[in-house]
């Protein structure tokens, strides 16, 4: 297996979760069920992700000097992630997820994001040295869009390969969007980015095409339990998911991405990379929780 550095840039929270037979609407009180605490933020679960798949993860993140922070990065650890550049934030408290799951397993989330706020531009220049050592630059947007844009540019001029999980969902600039490798936008990340509304695999195609018009080599729509769509020059392609009986969504997409990384840094190819990714968060929904869902290597290749 290669021996090839993925860098994680994103964020780490703590995820309160309480399980409930559907989401509230708005002015609504549920009773819930279970409660349960997990560690999560997405860039910390594609750093886990990365770990348990045998990748060489490496994970740079801002939490707060505070309980929830010191045990996530005593966690990190404990995975085996590699965490010299996690920053301390003085001013600001860590991360915390609130997030509802629903009998079918679909789930709400409301995000305060804390020191994740504050992962400035000023701080990843200070970490230069991890982005120059790394292959496979991975990022999200739960940090602030000018240092996603800043990693991004820094790396691509370095030819480092730069994947974008664009989540949560916003705008984004041509020129980020151009230093980019592969973009995995959900539909409506897609819908945002391209601007045109998924209906079908046809609209999925044509938003794809639109998004790789943008500069991107590679777009990857991921459509939940229907698997992913492929676009780049050669290819156009939809990889079947795994069929499974969910429980709980929270962090496929995350799982998704981690596993992607793993297997581009494995000199897969982009199909099989994909396929890998599939199956890997096919596992994760079958599980609660953020981390806590996220397979082993050993499980994955059964």
């Amino acid at each position: 297996m290669s021996k090839q550095k993925i860098l994680i840039v994103g964020s780490s929270n703590t995820d309160m979760v309480i399980k409930t037979e559907h989401l509230p609407r708005p002015g609504e009180t549920v009773i819930g069920g279970t409660f349960f605490m997990n560690p999560g933020g997405k860039g910390a679960n594609q750093a886990v992700t990365v770990a348990r798949l045998g990748g060489q993860s490496v994970f740079i993140c801002k939490t707060g000097s505070d309980v929830f922070g010191h045990q996530a990065c005593q966690l990190f650890e404990e995975e085996g992630i590699d965490t010299s550049y996690i920053l301390f934030d003085s001013k600001n408290p860590s991360g915390v997820a609130l997030i509802t799951v629903d009998a079918n397993a679909e789930n709400c989330i409301v995000v305060a994001s804390g020191s994740n706020a504050n992962l400035l531009r000023e701080d990843l220049v200070k970490a230069k040295e991890a982005i120059e050592e790394a292959d496979i630059i991975l990022m999200q947007l739960e940090i602030p869009v000018e240092t996603v844009e800043f990693v991004a540019k820094t790396a691509n001029e370095k030819n480092k390969k730069v994947i974008l999980n664009p989540a949560p969902a916003q705008p984004l600039s041509a020129e980020l969007i151009s230093n980019l490798y592969i973009i995995t936008p959900n539909e409506t990340e897609a819908e945002m980015i391209s601007g045109i509304t998924i209906t079908n695999d046809s609209s999925a195609f044509e938003a794809a095409k639109k998004i790789a018009d943008m500069g991107v080599d590679n777009v990857i729509i991921t459509m939940g339990d229907r698997g992913a769509l492929v676009h780049n020059k050669t290819i156009s392609a939809i990889i079947d998911a795994y069929k499974v009986k969910a429980i709980d969504t929270t962090a496929a997409g995350d799982v998704f991405n981690g596993a992607l990384a793993v297997a581009l840094a494995e000199n897969r190819t982009i199909v099989d990379a994909v396929r890998f990714a599939c199956k890997t968060a096919a596992i994760s929904v079958t599980r609660e929780g953020a981390q806590s869902s996220v397979p082993y290597r050993n499980e994955v290749d059964i």
